[in-house]
């Protein structure tokens, strides 16, 4: 696959509020994430794919209600890519609101090895 085939088909992931599958289909195995700051129990920085997918399980177990996620048309250069994720939901004991980030990929023989959020 492509970075651009990668990049929107993670679009498409996230669209659908997808995540755990699209880690599943396109992350490498040692795929790192990058949050922009250490919130609520969760590091800043998180290595190996199944760590990915408890940090997602531990995201999603936090979140009260959804009210959807919009995603921008991926932006592609070179091994990179980024699009904007804005995401309505209400957070267990917080108020409704958008939480919007510019997110990040750098992709290596066809899986996205990192990823980078920016808030």
């Amino acid at each position: 696959m492509t970075v651009e085939q990668i990049a929107n088909r993670l679009a498409d992931y996230c669209r659908n509020e997808q995540f755990s599958e699209a880690q599943e289909a396109l992350y490498a195995e040692d795929a790192v994430s990058i949050e922009p700051f250490v919130f609520s129990g969760f590091e800043k920085e998180t290595r190996g794919l199944s760590a990915l997918k408890e940090k997602d399980e531990k995201f999603s177990s936090m979140v009260e209600s959804r009210y959807g996620t919009t995603v921008s048309e991926p932006q592609v250069a070179g091994n990179s890519f980024s699009f904007v994720l804005t995401m309505d939901m209400k957070m267990k004991g917080r108020d409704r609101e958008l939480l919007k980030e510019i997110c990040v990929y750098t992709v290596k023989d066809g899986k996205i090895i990192s990823e980078q959020f920016f808030m």
